[in-house]
Formats: structure tokens, sequence, C-alpha cells
């Protein structure tokens, strides 16, 4: 059986681990530039933003391809 995920750069990657990276890259500031929704420019907070991400399927896809644009700067 042939491994489908080696070509998948969010394989093993959690949301919450994406969100610490993408936040400690560009800080809540930029992030909420970049991304425009109400949980990273409101009072953000890791917490409060992984919970409405696991809500709403648009802005998860919004942060997956961010963080997927950013990963070859973050390594």
């Amino acid at each position: 059986m042939e491994n489908n995920h080696s070509n998948n750069p969010l394989h093993g990657i959690t949301l919450q681990k994406m969100l610490e990276q993408l936040v400690d890259f560009y800080g809540f500031d930029t992030l909420g530039e970049l991304i425009k929704i109400k949980c990273f420019n409101d009072n953000p907070s890791i917490k409060s933003s992984l919970t409405f991400l696991r809500k709403t399927d648009w802005a998860r896809k919004k942060v997956e391809q961010l963080y997927i644009r950013t990963l070859p700067k973050l390594q």
C-alpha cells in the first residue's frame, strides 16, 4: 500500500500546532491582517481562536492555506 500522506504538508500537524507556529511567526496583529477574522483581532488567544477554527470550516481552510504558504519560512 502506497503512503498517500507523504505529499501532504499538513499530515501529522494539529490545528493547535499550526496556529501556535503562525502566531509565533507573525503575531496576532499581522495574523489578523492576513486573515480577517474576529478571533485574531478582538482580544485574541490561542484557546479562543482554536474554538472558533474548529467550528468554522472556511476560517480553518484559510489558516491551513496560510500555514502551507508560510511553511518554507518556518524551516
